[in-house]
């Protein structure tokens, strides 16, 4: 004798019609719920540090950290600092940061997304894919920001060593970088964070890495920070880099 399957009741129908018109009207219907949920809720990692680099808060990054604190940047970016609440949104993340940072308040990672960032990139693309340095630069400008966009690719160790150095030495703007992960031994691709300080003595550059719940703060030789930014972004066929981003002056247009 054949089994057979009942019907789903009337209020199972319901159910069911409610869940399909929900994954359809947030676009998950066609992105897989399992992705979803992992770009959604990022896994607390702690991931262990190559040796090469040196935790801000670790035995040889403190000794740096105390030397460099009172450096103009660290101080600015240090209160405003705040991880990624997505996966995909180390940009995003360091966006926020850079506005805070120069006294921009009211952007939060959740409100970022405005009318005018749409046509630059929509706020379902980012969360599915990310974004370019060139898009993060079109991102803050959207929000009012003159931006400055240098991919590695067009310049060298030494312009980015002296531009990092002048401008984490004054006040009114900040350095975002745009890295590959994998170049400096940690794991996962393309990344952007706040650089908040440079140590002389050991020629190291401080990263406030935005996934807090993967990587510490993180001290990075020059060299190898700017190897790592020196690499393809598939996705935009150019080399990462980094941005300097400040606030128009009053009266500028």
């Amino acid at each position: 004798m054949s089994a057979q399957v009942a019907a789903p009741k009337p209020r199972r129908k319901l159910l069911i019609a409610a869940f399909v018109v929900l994954l359809v009207g947030t676009g998950l219907a066609y992105k897989p719920a399992t992705l979803y949920w992992a770009i959604a809720h990022p896994k607390v990692q702690n991931l262990p540090l190559p040796a090469e680099l040196w935790a801000m808060e670790g035995p040889k990054g403190k000794a740096l950290t105390e030397r460099n604190a009172a450096g103009t940047d660290h101080k600015a970016l240090k209160p405003v600092f705040q991880s990624q609440i997505y996966g995909s949104y180390c940009g995003v993340a360091s966006a926020v940061i850079a506005l805070g940072a120069l006294g921009q308040t009211g952007v939060t990672q959740a409100t970022f997304f405005t009318d005018k960032t749409e046509p630059i990139r929509s706020e379902k693309a980012v969360f599915y894919g990310g974004m370019t340095l060139d898009e993060l630069g079109g991102l803050l400008k959207a929000h009012g920001a003159d931006v400055t966009v240098t991919h590695a690719g067009d310049s060298t160790v030494d312009a980015f060593r002296q531009a990092a150095k002048a401008n984490l030495q004054r006040t009114g703007d900040v350095l975002l970088v745009n890295y590959l992960r994998r170049a400096i031994s940690q794991k996962s691709g393309g990344h952007v964070s706040p650089v908040s300080a440079y140590d002389a003595q050991t020629d190291r550059m401080l990263v406030l890495d935005v996934s807090t719940y993967k990587y510490p703060p993180v001290w990075v030789g020059t060299a190898a920070l700017f190897a790592a930014m020196n690499t393809t972004d598939s996705s935009a066929d150019k080399t990462r880099g980094w941005v300097r981003v400040q606030l128009p002056t009053a009266g500028s247009n």
